[in-house]
């Protein structure tokens, strides 16, 4: 046996049941080194400690977001087994000589023996840790001189205790065992790894007898040890488990633990079950039936509460029927663990929680996802809850309704809780502001407050937390400045302020070491540029401006970010170019959109980004050609380019193997034909290319191959859509939106009709023409249909009734007749407009418009009252029945309708009565019109209770009524027309205060005013005011925006007088500007003040009876286009001021009594006589009359402005006379041949035509020749007559019987320039309404 040479015998002992394993939980590894066979050098590691792993850190945001179960916290304990020992890793032992088996098992004994003795005399329990007591670390030299007796044996045992500091009776203890075998015990104090003293054993030279003694002594301890750990759990455990079991409802099915739980076996190798070891092993001290499905109530005499022993409980995730928390939890005082996360309680939290002193962690909190239940902290209140939680380190109550003040519950947290390290109670009801108190919790790392009303400043004092890792208080109302400080913690790795409109802030320097990770400001009022030192935040991975006000360009230095995994800069003021994202390999989303940003994308390297997948630059002010690299990138899924300036074509490419399924180009300048290639992009789901230029043929049949195709958008470009429907509509993919506007169709794709998932269709403005079919009613699915402006004349029968979630029907502008169809249950949006629908509104109307807010029958021939159902429409905001043969009182149910009513259009129809004086105080009219009607009696003085009131327009009535003064307090009124009534008095209000600042536009014609022009009055129109580059500064049209999320406005529509004609404004800009008060009784003189009207367009003060002189100061006028003062008695000459209105297109100053000579020049130049008719005293061109004072003033001669002198030219200047005595020369020796000589004519003619039909046709136009011209206008003559006919016939199926004369309807628009307003002369000319030559009407569009 001691035989010098080595011998080396090497045991595997493979994983065996825990009563079978001789040295159970010891891992020995011996390696033996023989150089040669004199001497051997062995190390042995041997660990009796508890198989056992370190505490994970609590994470119950990752938990509550995947369900995932929370692993109990482990406490020193196997979790199968008896001792810790179910299954015994394979242990692979090494014995090299029979002297390191003894080594060995001399240790294993001291173990055993160190603990049975001390539970002998001193009565205190073997700990959990079983038997060997202590974890024994024996590193062994053996070294043999020859022979069969060792000269020497050396080696050192460290053993430390694992539950508690030495004391006296250890040294004692293990000094009296370890001494026989020749070891000294040395004990002193290092701190590792729990604050707990080692000792260190030093071998003395022993003989071999000595070992072989205490062999038999060694078996015997070795198997009490053996008897002691196979020990089976207590009956009593298991017991209480069973009856816990039984008591419990759960669902089988989803079952993972409780329902292999098995009375036969040992409880603690149940799944969930952990069981303590040592002399009060069998104990069940930790249970986790996380996701078990348990359902029903659970009661304070359940078994649950008679296991005193647990340490850890965790019955998150399950559904306990909305029951309360059972206040038998306080039983269980030994808990330092305990988790009712989404576990379906609700109530009070009951005040025996507070027995718990020994929590480490609590978590009570509630998520959406899982639970609709609601626990409350009120009585007892949260102070009393955590009085006793001394040592609690992790609390999280999110979601659990606390309702507490800023003072309440930072003080009940800081007097409680110092030990707190994550505190996490989103979605409390907690109030600020924020209290000094909680800066005493200096050991926070992690603050979770989010979704609280604070409405409160962030405190400085958050900048003091030193151990800060993650603060996150988003949609907290928080407002004021944050504190820059917080930035510069060294620890903060998460900073979540997101959802904060009203909180300001800009970003610091940020320094060198910071360790953000994530940075989330979005939807807050941080500003400003970002610094350069952003790039000094080399750890940041997601980083969220979306929906702030940063401004100034992208620095370069965000290349630096090279962890960026999200990058979102959304809605900013950001410009400049775009910077490169090409050394962040990890980004996965890229989103720019809703900036200034500029350049191209071209020079970016797109492709080097390999994991990107979301790329939205959309909404900038990006130009260059689209680069073809994000087309084959081979991760990118979403490519959003919308509303840039792209332009240029789509050049072909090779996508079929990629995986991209957005490509959004909408809204660019792109034109040529769209590539073929686009058919290729097998895996596209979203395909938008509306608003740019594409042209040429698009074949509808070839999108059959893109299988999962579901959304596509075409509309408004230059295509023509052609589809030939020789495929099976089967083989198309199944559309959820499907937008063809303005792409030439002739009919209604067939393949449509087997489309059983359509949401979206919107085939507008074509050329459909025919009957609606009624397979389109078949959608089941559809909520959106737009058919407007088409040629469609039916509804194909039968008629099924409409999609029960169809919400937006448009059909206007197309040539419906009959009666209206019925209408969708939960209808939105309705627009029947400009159709021939006849008969009368349905009574049943209003059963539909339960959630409508949009409604207008306009321009069709309905008849009858109006219905009194339409007031069932609670949510309307536009309510449009103008242009029909209506009759009737208005219902008086509309004036309390108009307190949530934005507009209402009652225009041309034939109601009578009188206006109730109903309106609401909180009345919301922006737009009332009732123009055109038979209505009578006052103007109602609770009009006065609509503020935003924005257009009044009740021309065309019989109203008798003053001036609305009462009315003056409406400071947002644009646009008031009171023309063609019996209004009489003067005009204007007394008083200092402010009268209508934004008023614009001024109708008082055809009425009986008296007195004087206004002074007063027009001095407040600041509107009308304001210089040109202020104005074009706030260019925009009047109109209501009643659905913000999409877009839709109302565009008011007024009809003003000029040229004689009544002109249709179908937008209104808000820089257009009118005044009308022709045809009353005013006297006086026109004040010299109305020259500070600079922004006016239009002014007519016709037929009244004014006098005095035209003032000067009109020529200050400069953006006037029309000037009308006929028919009254005005005096004196033409101010030569009037010649620098460069923009005057209509000048009127006929009959009246002006004399001198007519200005000359510039506008002047384009009036003929009629503009200066009926005024004897004047003379010049265009006049007749010459004149014969020699003394006038020349018509070139412009006199100054006043306030400046003026000059007098006398005699002649040969200058002039010379210049114009040779052009008249030239002209006539070039001219006279011409004139008289018929070849030299024809000869002029025929080289003129040559030169233009070489020049014109490179210039892209046509050009016929004159002798030509004739016999075509001839032809042209007829064609125009024809069409004429035409036109006057199906323009007058959509007017009434009465309508007579004439009137245009233009558009106003900006010139080149975009700083003044124009508009177009060449407009379609209508027959006008019923009203007399100087009326005016108002109508609505949408």
């Amino acid at each position: 046996m001691w035989c010098s040479p080595l011998i080396s015998l090497q045991l595997s002992v493979l994983a065996v049941p825990a009563h079978a394993v001789v040295v159970p939980a010891v891992l020995a590894h011996a390696i033996a080194v023989a150089p040669h066979h004199h001497s051997s050098f062995v190390h042995v590691l041997a660990s009796g400690e508890r198989h056992r792993r370190a505490p994970q850190e609590h994470e119950p945001a990752k938990r509550r977001r995947t369900g995932e179960e929370n692993p109990l916290p482990d406490i020193g304990i196997a979790r199968r087994g008896v001792g810790g020992c179910g299954l015994v890793p394979v242990v692979a032992v090494d014995v090299v000589a029979a002297e390191v088996v003894v080594s060995l098992l001399l240790m294993m004994m001291i173990g055993f023996g160190f603990g049975l003795i001390r539970q002998v005399t001193t009565r205190v329990p073997i700990p959990s840790t079983a038997f060997p007591y202590f974890l024994l670390v024996a590193i062994t030299e053996t070294t043999l001189f020859g022979g069969l007796f060792p000269s020497m044996w050396q080696g050192r045992l460290l053993a430390h205790s694992m539950r508690r500091p030495w004391d006296a009776e250890d040294r004692v203890i293990l000094g009296c065992i370890s001494r026989p075998f020749g070891l000294s015990l040395h004990v002193f104090d290092n701190n590792y790894p729990r604050r707990e003293p080692w000792a260190l054993m030093t071998p003395m030279k022993i003989s071999l007898f000595s070992w072989l003694f205490f062999v038999p002594i060694c078996s015997i301890f070795l198997n009490l040890g053996i008897f002691v750990v196979s020990q089976n759990c207590l009956s009593d455990q298991r017991d209480l488990l069973q009856r816990f079991k039984n008591n419990l409802q759960f669902n089988h099915a989803l079952s993972t633990k409780l329902v292999h739980w098995n009375a036969s076996s040992n409880c603690c190798s149940w799944e969930g079950v952990t069981c303590s070891n040592g002399i009060n092993e069998g104990r069940v001290i930790g249970l986790n039936l996380t996701k078990e499905s348990i359902y029903g109530e659970l009661v304070n005499s359940s078994p649950l509460f008679s296991l005193q022993h647990l340490q850890n409980l965790s019955l998150a995730f399950n559904n306990f029927s909305k029951s309360t928390i059972p206040a038998g939890f306080g039983n269980l005082t030994n808990l330092s663990y305990l988790n009712l996360s989404n576990a379906g309680f609700e109530g009070q939290i009951p005040l025996e929680i507070s027995n718990l002193k020994r929590l480490v962690t609590l978590d009570l909190s509630i998520s959406s996802l899982w639970s609709v239940s609601m626990l409350k902290i009120e009585n007892p209140d949260l102070a009393m809850i955590v009085r006793n939680f001394g040592e609690l380190k992790e609390l999280y109550l999110d979601g659990v309704n606390i309702s507490a003040s800023g003072n309440n519950w930072c003080e009940a947290l800081s007097s409680s809780l110092g030990n707190l390290t994550v505190l996490s109670m989103s979605n409390c009801y907690l109030s600020g502001p924020f209290n000094s108190s909680l800066s005493n919790l200096h050991s926070l790392s992690i603050i979770r407050l989010n979704f609280n009303p604070f409405n409160a400043p962030v405190p400085e004092f958050f900048a003091n937390f030193t151990n800060l890792t993650s603060l996150s208080l988003s949609s907290c109302g928080l407002y004021g400045t944050f504190p820059e400080k917080v930035f510069r913690v060294l620890t903060l790795q998460t900073l979540d302020l997101s959802n904060n409109g009203l909180l300001q802030g800009s970003f610091p320097e940020f320094l060198p070491n910071a360790s953000i990770r994530s940075l989330l400001l979005s939807t807050t009022n941080f500003s400003g540029a970002l610094p350069d030192s952003i790039g000094n935040l080399t750890m940041l991975s997601r980083l969220d401006l979306s929906n702030c006000n940063f401004s100034g360009s992208i620095p370069k230095s965000i290349a630096n970010l090279i962890q960026l995994v999200y990058l979102d800069m959304s809605f900013n003021e950001f410009n400049g170019l775009i910077p490169s994202f090409s050394m962040a390999k990890n980004l996965t989303q890229i989103n720019l959109s809703h900036n200034n940003l500029e350049g191209s994308i071209n020079s970016t390297r797109w492709e080097e980004l390999i994991k990107l997948v979301n790329l939205d630059l959309g909404y900038n002010s990006i130009g260059g050609s689209i680069p073809m690299s994000p087309f084959s990138h081979p991760s990118l899924q979403k490519l959003q380019l919308s509303n840039n300036n792209f332009s240029g074509g789509l050049q072909e490419f090779n996508v079929s193997s990629y995986p991209l399924n957005t490509l959004d180009l909408s809204s660019n300048n792109l034109e040529g034909p769209l590539p073929a290639s686009v058919i290729n992009l097998q895996g596209i789901k979203s395909l938008l290319f509306s608003y740019n230029k594409f042209n040429g043929s698009f074949q509808l049949d070839g999108i059959q191959q893109l299988r999962n195709l579901s959304n596509l958008d075409l509309s408004y470009n230059k295509l023509s859509i052609n589809y030939n429907g020789t495929t099976s509509s089967l083989l198309f993919p199944h559309f959820t939106t499907f937008k063809l506007a303005s792409c030439n169709l002739r009919k209604f794709p067939d393949f449509l009709r087997n489309q059983s998932k359509l949401n979206t269709l919107d085939l507008s403005k074509n050329q459909i023409h025919g009957e609606i079919p009624n397979w389109i009613w078949k959608f089941n699915n559809l909520t959106y249909l737009n058919l407007s402006h088409n040629r469609l004349v039916t509804l194909q029968e039968p008629l099924p009734n409409l999609p029960s979630l169809l919400s937006v029907i448009d059909l206007h502008s197309n040539q419906l007749q009959g009666k209206l169809p019925d209408l969708p249950p939960v209808v939105q949006y309705l627009d029947f407009s400009m159709n021939n629908f006849s008969s009368v509104i349905p009574t049943s109307i209003g059963i539909s418009l339960n959630f409508t807010i949009f409604l207008s029958l306009s321009s069709n021939k309905f008849q009858g009252e109006i219905p009194q159902s339409l007031c069932n429409g609670t949510y309307l905001l536009v309510l449009d029945l103008s242009n029909n043969s209506l009759s009737g009182a208005i219902p008086q149910c509309f004036y309390a309708m108009s307190e949530t009513l934005g507009v209402l259009n009652l225009m041309r129809n034939n109601l009578s009565g009188t206006i109730s004086d109903k309106f609401p105080g909180k009345c919301g009219l922006q737009t009332l019109s009732l123009n055109g009607n038979l209505l009578h009696g006052k103007l109602p003085e609770s009009l006065a209770n609509c503020s935003n009131l924005e257009v009044l327009d009740i021309g065309n009535n019989h109203i008798e009524d003053v001036f609305p003064c009462y009315l003056k307090n409406i400071s947002r009124l644009r646009v008031l027309v009171l023309r063609s009534n019996n209004f009489s008095g003067s005009i204007g209000c007394d008083g200092s205060n402010v009268t209508w600042p934004t008023l614009q536009i001024l109708d008082l014609a055809s009425n009986n005013f008296t007195g004087q022009f206004p002074n007063k009055s027009f001095s407040t129109w600041k509107a009308m005011m304001a210089n040109e580059d202020k104005v074009v500064s706030k260019l925009n049209h009047l109109q209501f925006r009643f659905l913000h999320f999409g877009q839709l406005y109302y565009q008011d529509m007024i009809t003003v007088t000029s040229k004689g004609l009544a002109i249709e404004l179908v937008k209104i800009l808000t820089i257009f500007t009118s005044i009308d008060i022709s045809a009353n009784k005013l006297d006086g003189s026109i004040p010299e003040d109305i020259g500070d009207l600079k922004s006016l367009y239009i002014f007519n003060l016709s037929h009244n009876a004014l006098t005095g002189k035209i003032p000067p100061s009109l020529g200050n006028l400069s953006e006037l286009e029309s000037l009308d003062l006929s028919s009254n008695m005005l005096k004196g000459e033409i101010p030569m001021q009037l010649v620098d209105l460069t923009f005057l297109a209509v000048l009127n100053l006929s009959f009246n009594k002006l004399v001198g000579w007519i200005p000359q020049g510039k506008q002047f130049a384009t009036f003929s006589e009629n503009s200066y008719e009926g005024n004897r005293g004047l003379c010049g061109s265009p006049l007749v009359t010459k004149c014969t004072n020699v003394t006038a003033p020349p018509p070139s001669a412009t006199q100054k402005s006043e306030g400046t002198s003026s000059t007098t030219l006398i005699g002649f200047d040969w200058q002039f006379i010379l210049t114009g005595l040779g052009f008249g020369v030239g002209a006539a020796v070039f001219v006279a041949p011409i004139t008289f000589w018929d070849k030299g004519r024809k000869w002029h003619d025929d080289s003129i035509d040559k030169i233009l039909l070489v020049i014109l046709p490179m210039m892209g136009l046509s050009y016929t020749g004159c002798y030509n011209a004739k016999v075509e206008a001839e032809e042209d003559i007829e064609d125009e007559n024809t069409e004429d006919s035409e036109d006057n016939d199906d323009d007058n199926e959509m007017e009434d019987e009465e309508i007579r004369g004439r009137y245009c309807v233009i558009c106003s628009k900006l010139d080149i320039s975009r700083k003044r307003v124009i508009h177009d002369p060449l407009c379609a000319c209508l027959n006008s309404p019923r009203i007399s030559s100087f009326s005016s009407a108002s109508s609505s569009s949408s």
